[in-house]
């Protein structure tokens, strides 16, 4: 199995204060994203990235997530006592991926006492291409069975709106949501199960990113406001995020 592994991480201390005003929020937040294969870790601090580890690969989250963890607080020498909060990906996605993130995150956070982020996957994806050029930006997962989970967000500068609410579509459905004639910034692994549905006309209007799909870095920036904004939640209030029953579920 080929793995595509990425780290990077800061050297550079902690920002200046500027006038003796901190920035608000958390100072330091550790962010997790495991609804997809290509699950990461990322830390923030001040309101950007001092480190972050990507994997492409199923199968691995619950084995190689508290490792890349601890490598990345090893990178920065911090503990996980320096840690003001936490921001994680309740879904939608994988079923297995989202549960092994949130049990984690939830032990975390029932040791520390410190508060919880959920940041939709959908959304960070979104504004990981916030400033790309084209506003209307589509994510989409693989939700199987012919089906992807998806939104359209138009993202302008700093916000982001939902022109079309996150859910679980049939590609043929999801299509006739999306505006005529508007050239739409496609991201995420869900896009050849939409593209197969595309008429002609519709895929020379798509544009596919080419960035990878690791939004921890995301999931953490925007966790960062939600906690901020003290709309961050304790250990057992965190619920996933599932757009539509599991396999399982649906089996009884």
């Amino acid at each position: 199995m080929l793995y595509d592994a990425v780290m990077t991480a800061s050297q550079t201390s902690r920002r200046a204060e500027s006038g003796g005003n901190e920035p608000p929020g958390p100072k330091r937040l550790l962010a997790v994203d495991t609804t997809t294969g290509c699950g990461s870790a990322a830390l923030i601090e001040d309101g950007r990235v001092r480190a972050e580890i990507g994997v492409d690969s199923f199968g691995t989250h619950s084995a190689r997530l508290p490792a890349s963890i601890d490598v990345l607080l090893k990178s920065l020498h911090w503990t996980p006592a320096d840690l003001d909060g936490y921001a994680v990906t309740p879904g939608p996605g994988s079923f297995t991926g989202i549960r092994i993130g949130l049990s984690l995150i939830q032990a975390f956070a029932f040791a520390s006492g410190k508060p919880i982020a959920p940041v939709s996957s959908l959304r960070a994806l979104a504004w990981k291409l916030r400033g790309d050029g084209i506003p209307a930006v589509c994510p989409l997962h693989d939700a199987k069975k012919g089906e992807i989970y998806a939104a359209l967000y138009l993202c302008e500068k700093a916000r982001m709106k939902a022109l079309v609410p996150e859910g679980a579509y049939a590609p043929e459905l999801f299509l006739k949501r999306l505006p005529r004639g508007r050239k739409i910034l496609f991201i995420g692994g869900g896009f050849p199960v939409l593209a197969a549905a595309m008429s002609g006309a519709e895929k020379k209007r798509a544009v596919l990113s080419p960035r990878t799909r690791f939004i921890a870095p995301e999931v953490g920036l925007l966790g960062a406001e939600i906690i901020a904004a003290g709309k961050g939640l304790g250990p057992d209030e965190l619920e996933p995020l599932y757009l539509r029953r599991s396999q399982a579920e649906e089996g009884r």
